[in-house]
């Protein structure tokens, strides 16, 4: 059962990350493994614009930073948060005058600010990637405006982080001589042994510039799922999509679509860095994530078991917590359809947790919300193909027709193999819910077997409940999608054998 509004709101966790070109507000509803962003604001202050020329913060970035912050602690403070964390990154602790303005925002807010060190500030980052993405191996390289931090990971944790003064607005300056630019960058990579984490391996890219970068390969490569967490590229598909680039316009770039013109400015330079690094660490495979420095600060409170949950698995059972119908569990559904789908995994458990999410939706179009929910949920812990086949599977169990159009996307992004046991995985549930209404406890009753090209319902003899042209019409639905012949077998009632 969910928890209780007040409660909840109690729980509520807000993270105000003041960065070196955005300041971001973000509220969490409580510091759980499913992140759930609540609210998510930014605004683009560029607080260290003139820091390579002055030492100093932007003046402009000071005076919209200070108001914007006064209205994200009283925005954070109105949403209910019990935790408000407010962060300071490389701009903030490398200025002359970032002592000043941490305490002028003190001031005016109430609230404490904790400048980050490199180290701090890249172990957060990197913790960040491991909530979104568990099985993260590599490195992972987050480019803010001032810095970009490089931090290893391997076995679930964060190796020793190198921060380099290497951000789009430390390097404005350079921007007209390639040459200097070059030397600048490749030097300062050059200092980091960790780079070589990468090598053959996975590349983890967090910052606003570099997922800005993942936004035009989308629209460039015409990509169906404009979804950044786990967006893979190959390192030949990155070095020549940011060759090309390079090469582009001013104006060729600001006719781009879903960048801001403000985010537009960093993103030569961002991508002439990538470039460098893609270079220079030899990665297999570069890897976006959403999570970074401030969904690595939620991670990081909690405790050891909170951690090793899988979020996938704890976002579907807390959507199917909301509302529920009659509650048939998910540990039912798979005990039911294991003789038939017994390489069942974290995938299958999924759908089966979301199966009656969309029954207060109107019938004749649950299975294309049930579809188009599971694969844009906002949540981390799968990857593109692997939420095509969550979606495909729930579109299934709601009777969607197989060459519906909303489909389209998942045939982009599903092997035939998979789409095939998706959309079978559905259509075995779609008929257990039709069998049994969604009432627990009735399935154990009966039997799903399946013997090479057979597939057989055993149900009990005296039990007209499960027999009808309802129920004939699902099983030979799923019989078809297995390429198997269907039989419904009377037997014993196998609840009152076990009593």
């Amino acid at each position: 059962m969910a928890a209780p509004v007040a409660s909840r709101q109690e729980s509520r966790v807000a993270v105000i990350d003041i960065g070196s070109n955005s300041l971001r507000l973000v509220v969490y509803d409580g510091v759980r493994r499913a992140l759930l962003p609540l609210l998510n604001e930014k605004i683009l202050c560029g607080l260290g614009r003139s820091l390579s020329a002055s030492g100093r913060l932007d003046p402009e970035g000071v005076t919209l930073a200070l108001a914007n912050l006064r209205r994200f602690v009283a925005l954070a403070r109105t949403a209910g948060a019990g935790q408000l964390h407010v962060l300071a990154t490389a701009a903030v602790r490398d200025a002359e005058d970032g002592p000043e303005f941490v305490a002028a925002v003190e001031r005016a807010c109430d609230v404490r600010v904790r400048i980050l060190g490199g180290d701090a500030e890249g172990r957060l980052s990197a913790l960040g990637v491991l909530a979104g993405i568990p099985d993260a191996e590599g490195l992972v390289g987050d480019l803010g405006g001032g810095s970009v931090e490089l931090v290893p990971i391997a076995d679930g944790g964060p190796g020793i982080s190198s921060t380099l003064p290497l951000g789009p607005l430390r390097l404005a300056h350079l921007a007209e001589s390639e040459k200097k630019l070059r030397e600048t960058v490749d030097s300062a990579l050059a200092s980091v042994p960790q780079i070589g984490a990468a090598r053959g391996g996975n590349l983890y890219l967090v910052g606003g510039a570099w997922r800005a970068l993942a936004r035009i390969h989308m629209e460039h490569s015409g990509y169906p799922l404009h979804i950044i967490h786990h967006y893979e590229l190959s390192r030949g598909e990155a070095d020549n999509f940011l060759q090309l680039l390079g090469r582009q316009s001013k104006k060729s770039l600001e006719r781009l679509a879903g960048v801001s013109k403000k985010r537009l400015e960093a993103v030569p330079l961002a991508a002439f860095v990538l470039l460098r690094l893609l270079r220079m660490a030899e990665p297999k495979q570069l890897v976006f994530s959403a999570y970074g420095l401030r969904e690595g600060l939620i991670f990081d409170l909690l405790d050891e078991a909170q951690r090793r949950e899988d979020p996938l698995l704890s976002a579907a059972a807390e959507l199917a917590s909301v509302r529920p119908r009659f509650g048939m569990s998910a540990d039912e559904l798979l005990a039911w359809t294991g003789s038939v789908f017994p390489r069942q995994g974290r995938l299958h458990r999924a759908v089966a947790l979301l199966s009656d999410s969309v029954w207060a939706e109107h019938p004749d179009y649950r299975a294309e919300e049930a579809f188009l929910r599971a694969l844009r949920l906002p949540v981390g812990g799968f990857d593109h193909s692997e939420r095509a086949f969550v979606a495909s599977a729930l579109h299934a169990r709601y009777g969607g027709d197989g060459d519906a159009a909303v489909l389209s996307t998942a045939r982009r992004l599903l092997t035939g193999e998979l789409a095939q046991e998706a959309r079978a995985f559905g259509l075995a549930l779609r008929l257990a819910y039709t069998m049994t209404g969604g009432v627990p406890g009735l399935l154990q009753r009966t039997r799903l077997t399946r013997r090479e090209n057979s597939l057989a319902l055993g149900v009990p003899n005296d039990a007209a409940l499960f027999v009808g042209d309802s129920v004939r019409r699902r099983l030979e639905a799923v019989g078809r999608a297995l390429g198997c012949r269907v039989e419904i077998t009377q037997e014993r009632d196998r609840r009152a054998a076990r009593a």
